[in-house]
């Protein structure tokens, strides 16, 4: 996301978050197919397997969509 002309990059936290969840995805052997930060809300997507939606919020809690 641009605001200003300043570009909007992952928290700590999401980046923390993310690792964590891939891992534990792979762990199940599940495929990840997108991890994308949102340029519109700051959030971090996360598709994988047949029907997994994952969005990590900048404060690093995250929730199943």
């Amino acid at each position: 996301m641009r605001l200003s002309g300043i570009q909007i990059l992952p928290t700590a936290e999401q980046g923390i978050r993310c690792v964590i969840l891939c891992q534990s995805l792979t762990n199940t052997f599940t495929p990840i197919y997108i991890v994308r930060l949102d340029e519109q809300t700051g959030n971090v997507f996360i598709l994988a397997g047949d029907n997994i939606e994952v969005e990590i919020y900048r404060n690093g809690f995250w929730m199943f969509l």
